[in-house]
């Protein structure tokens, strides 16, 4: 099985600070090893591709969403304009009809 190796400056330094011989540790990975590792960065980078692609929708969504709102916010304030015209045009009718049937009580007395 063919090995890379890799020197470790803080495996050095700890070894030195335990009082063990520094010169020509080496960590030895096996390819096996390195393969798992490289395995597992292609897996994150593509979750983080995966998650960039996501939250692009996501904001898509969320920026459609807020025009729908701001519409809708137009739109309600043109109906709250509507209601306030058909309630003044409500009072007026009422009034007239009071009107009318004071009229007629006095027409029948």
């Amino acid at each position: 099985m063919s090995e890379v190796l890799f020197s470790s400056e803080a495996e050095t330094e700890a070894a030195q600070g335990e009082g063990q011989p520094a010169a020509g540790e080496t960590l030895a990975v096996s390819a096996v090893d390195f393969s798992a590792l490289e395995e597992r960065v292609l897996r994150a980078v593509e979750l983080l591709r995966q998650e960039k692609h996501a939250r692009g929708e996501a904001e898509a969504r969320a920026t459609q969403a807020e025009e729908r709102i701001k519409e809708q916010g137009g739109q309600i304030e043109q109906l709250d304009r509507e209601v306030k015209q058909l309630r003044g045009e409500r009072d007026h009718v009422r009034q007239r009809v009071e009107k009318l049937l004071k009229q007629l009580e006095t027409i029948e007395l």
